[in-house]
């Protein structure tokens, strides 16, 4: 079972503003997990890995 992550929890953990990730949503460099029916945004656990060794890369 994977463990997911709130869209304020992600970016503390990676040190970003929410913001941030919304706009690499948008721009399609990383999409969540999945989103409730309420809009909120998920990140999985694996998401994490991938975007901790490839950081540096998202932010062009």
């Amino acid at each position: 079972m994977s463990k997911y992550y709130s869209i304020n929890k992600f970016s503390k953990i990676l040190g970003i503003s929410v913001q941030t990730l919304r706009n690499w949503d948008k721009k399609g460099k990383l999409h969540p997990h999945h989103t409730s029916s309420n809009g909120y945004r998920y990140y999985s656990h694996e998401q994490l890995n991938q975007v901790m060794n490839v950081k540096p890369n998202l932010d062009r």
